[in-house]
């Protein structure tokens, strides 16, 4: 993949020091002046650039918005959640593994992040099939660092901005070069200012007239994708919040393997926007270069990561990110038609 140019940064000069007559007495403030530019003559132009000097004992506001929000789990919480992750793997790994769970938030932070965290860490113990590193600071995004890992899990970041294009560039490359994505739920709230980053997930969120109090119907549009058999080839009702795509950026069937989606045959799903019926993708899958790319939207309420199906979904999506689970990634526009599992009648 070619390296993606950002901004060209600005070149700062060391500055000119004024030349001091020897017939004139340096006062204390002349003093002053003249060793500080001194000392600013003897800087790098690197050091003096204005990242450098912005990054220069300025706190980070993401780790005051986590401590403020994120709560402990009860016990109890941490239970059910270890309860609902599946005992085993539906692929044996091909070899040891490892996932990098990132979950920084320069936007909205869900409360339901440090619920999935513990999840997919759960899900990669009780089956075996990965390891996890959990990572909020972009420091992780080197190309030397991402060559541990299989593959690389955004869950729920939102407004993700690499501070760097050497950065930008090492997290394009690991996916174009063979490694995986998985994203889950707020991924796709994502990467306003990185639309290569954004065009690899498929889509940015366009607004949830779904939302996370309702309880919405969902239909499987590949029934019999590996990728589904947590759903058992039949619809369900399942209550999260749930996204629409800004048409501008979403990928659409002609890039990606459509998995599931709203069921607008129920009343109760289409009557939450005035341009319906029209298809709302859920979950998908695609290739990338030589990597593998996979999302659902599930994940915003806490109480997602305490159901057993949904966490099977994630858990053979995140193998085939991986590359242990072999799955069909030709583009729905390009597989022949297929009769979809519609929701059953509300319960």
């Amino acid at each position: 993949m070619q390296n993606i140019a950002l901004e060209q940064k600005a070149t700062i000069v060391n500055p000119t020091i004024p030349t001091v007559s020897s017939n004139l007495p340096l006062t204390g403030s002349k003093m002053k002046k003249v060793f500080c530019l001194l000392l600013l003559s003897m800087l790098s132009p690197a050091a003096l650039s204005p990242a450098a000097l912005m990054a220069q004992d300025k706190p980070d506001p993401w780790i005051q918005k986590k401590l403020q929000q994120f709560k402990p789990l009860t016990d109890e919480q941490k239970a059910a959640i270890e309860q609902a992750v599946p005992n085993q793997s539906t692929a044996k790994p091909k070899k040891t593994r490892k996932v990098l769970v990132f979950y920084r938030c320069e936007g909205f932070v869900h409360n339901s992040i440090p619920y999935g965290n513990l999840a997919i860490e759960a899900m990669g113990r009780k089956t075996g099939a990965f390891s996890v590193d959990l990572a909020d600071t972009y420091d992780v995004f080197t190309t030397k660092n991402l060559e541990q890992y299989d593959c690389i899990l955004l869950n729920s970041t939102t407004g993700m901005l690499f501070p760097t294009a050497d950065q930008q560039n090492a997290f394009l490359d690991f996916i174009a070069n063979g490694k995986g994505l998985a994203g889950l739920h707020a991924a796709s709230d994502n990467f306003g200012r990185h639309p290569a980053c954004r065009a690899i997930v498929g889509g940015e969120f366009g607004g949830h007239p779904w939302g996370a109090g309702g309880n919405w119907a969902f239909k499987l549009d590949d029934p019999e994708h590996v990728l589904n058999i947590a759903f058992g080839g039949k619809g369900f009702w399942h209550s999260d919040e749930i996204y629409q795509y800004n048409p501008q950026t979403y990928e659409g069937p002609q890039v990606l393997r459509v998995l599931l989606s709203l069921d607008m045959a129920q009343s109760e799903v289409s009557k939450q926007i005035k341009d319906g019926p029209r298809e709302v993708p859920v979950s998908w899958l695609r290739k990338a270069g030589e990597g593998r790319v996979f999302y659902t939207n599930f994940g915003h309420r806490e109480d997602t990561f305490r159901k057993p199906m949904i966490l099977q979904h994630m858990l053979d999506g995140i193998q085939y990110a991986i590359g242990d689970l072999e799955a069909d990634a030709t583009p729905t526009a390009k597989v022949g038609a297929k009769s979809p599992a519609l929701a059953p009648a509300k319960p």
